[in-house]
């Protein structure tokens, strides 16, 4: 801006004042540029760590699934190795009471010829 060299001192000062206000405008015009720009970077930051905490978490919920898919496919082979070892027990279960109920027919069997036996060495010697 240029300005005349013949003013006189009011209008130099009124000049002077205007220069003043206008500067004063530019400086918090400034100055609000850098807080928005500083608000701007602020808020990028924030942007990418909440991109960055969104790809963690999506990651952990991947590996969570995958955790739980392993442990249904786990629980699911223990039950079927529970159910074949109940299978078999109770397989042993049968046997073992054919066996004990075999067994005690024979004891009882076996006692009955005792007593007979006995009974008729009694009577040879009575």
């Amino acid at each position: 801006m240029t300005v005349p060299n013949d003013h006189t001192v009011p209008e130099a000062l009124e000049d002077w004042r205007a220069a003043e206000r206008a500067a004063a405008v530019a400086r918090r015009g400034r100055v609000a540029a850098e807080a928005a720009v500083n608000a701007a970077t602020q808020a990028a930051e924030a942007a990418k760590q909440a991109a960055e905490a969104s790809m963690a978490t999506a990651s952990a919920a991947k590996t969570a699934l995958e955790a739980a898919t392993l442990a249904e496919s786990s629980a699911t082979r223990a039950a079927e190795a529970a159910r074949r070892i109940i299978e078999a027990a109770n397989a042993e279960l049968t046997d073992a009471s054919t066996d004990s109920t075999s067994a005690d027919a024979d004891e009882s069997s076996a006692k009955d010829r005792y007593i007979e036996a006995a009974e008729r060495a009694r009577t040879r010697t009575a």
